[in-house]
């Protein structure tokens, strides 16, 4: 399966990536079937040069965009799928971040002072 993702280049504190179409089992610094185009995330506007006529071709072959790429390819507008959570959450993480919530709330309900009944006032 192919994959569109990016390999780092450039020096130590500053990065630069090449966007490249290789092969899902390869090494992202080996080889690799054609340059797409270069990203700088260290630029002010993240600058992001790019071949959107052969990105479309690859696309056409059916290769795959990396979760990275993907995200930064809708930033530019280029492609209009969704963006892509990148952080997952595993089950049991979530049931414990739901079970601590339910706890938090039942703590917050029995902490709160009862409402005070109004007094009268002799008119």
């Amino acid at each position: 399966m192919l994959v569109i993702r990016l390999s780092r280049t450039g020096k130590s504190a500053q990065p630069s990536y090449r966007l490249i179409v290789s092969e899902k089992s390869k090494d992202p610094w080996g080889k690799y079937l054609e340059i797409l185009g270069h990203y700088y995330p260290k630029k002010e506007a993240k600058l992001v040069d790019l071949n959107e006529e052969r990105l479309k071709y690859w696309l056409g072959k059916g290769a795959k965009l990396s979760e990275t790429v993907n995200n930064i390819l809708v930033n530019q507008g280029v492609v209009n799928t969704p963006k892509v959570r990148m952080v997952k959450i595993s089950k049991r993480r979530a049931a414990k971040a739901a079970e601590s919530k339910k706890g938090a709330e039942a703590a917050a309900k029995a902490a709160a002072p009862k409402a005070e009944t109004p007094v009268e006032t002799k008119a």
